[in-house]
């Protein structure tokens, strides 16, 4: 397989960054990373597509019993030590904090290790368009919540979703995202997924839109090619 060819490139790093690439393909992937240049080129850039969602995203504390395991890892470590090597141990309180430090540094570094792998050129920022509820036809006007993040690259050619709380979808139903003219007819960009990010590949369905929106349609989409279910979430788009 020719993993020099820019499309096939660009394919397998938008899944791979998105994180859709799983299990021993993924696996393979990154063993072929190191000797191919056009691959490790197409990460970085999906990285730099993506890595603005994450801006939306409420940070999530670990839970509890995280920290516990690592504290009886701690401490089973620290005992086998004494047994072959009696010292003096420092505070569980101070080897935590040296933990989560390391965690955080790491964290930095690894971010500010991606930045200066980047290409020096300068990136125009991307575009984040949030689409919230919709009220429902004939139904009490609700707050609109927050509950899809689209976000478009500066130059055009990455359009990502994510949504940003639970959607509960039937599993007889899809989710179809729309890029809307004004005073023109919906164009669909495809199905979206309910739980993780999807890399659009209609981007050029962008051109002249300035709403984008999601209706709920049968498996696999519209049918016909335009919305037949209601529209749940709506959001505005300035190119």
């Amino acid at each position: 397989m020719d993993y020099g060819r820019p499309e096939l490139a660009e394919r397998l790093a938008a899944a791979y960054a998105a994180g859709t690439l799983r299990g021993p393909a993924r696996r393979r992937f990154d063993a072929l990373l190191p000797a191919h240049p056009a691959l490790r080129d197409a990460v970085r850039a999906w990285n730099e597509r993506l890595m603005p969602l994450t801006v939306a995203l409420v940070p999530v504390a670990p839970p509890a019993r995280v920290w516990q395991r690592i504290e009886t890892r701690l401490d089973g470590s620290a005992a086998a030590a004494t047994r072959t090597a009696p010292a003096a141990r420092p505070a569980l309180g101070s080897r935590l904090a040296f933990w989560r430090g390391l965690a955080g540094f790491a964290s930095i570094a690894a971010l500010s290790l991606a930045v200066l792998l980047a290409s020096p050129v300068p990136v125009q920022p991307p575009i984040i368009v949030v689409l919230s509820s919709t009220p429902p036809a004939g139904g009490s006007a609700a707050p609109a919540t927050a509950s899809f993040v689209a976000s478009i690259s500066g130059d055009g050619r990455a359009l990502v979703t994510r949504p940003l709380v639970n959607v509960g979808v039937q599993p007889d139903r899809s989710l179809e995202l729309w890029a809307i003219p004004p005073g023109g007819a919906p164009r669909s960009l495809g199905v979206i997924s309910a739980s993780g990010a999807t890399v659009v590949h209609k981007r050029q369905a962008l051109e002249g839109a300035d709403t984008l929106a999601v209706t709920l349609e049968p498996p696999g989409g519209s049918p016909s090619g335009n919305p037949t279910g209601p529209v749940l979430y709506a959001g505005k788009l300035t190119l």
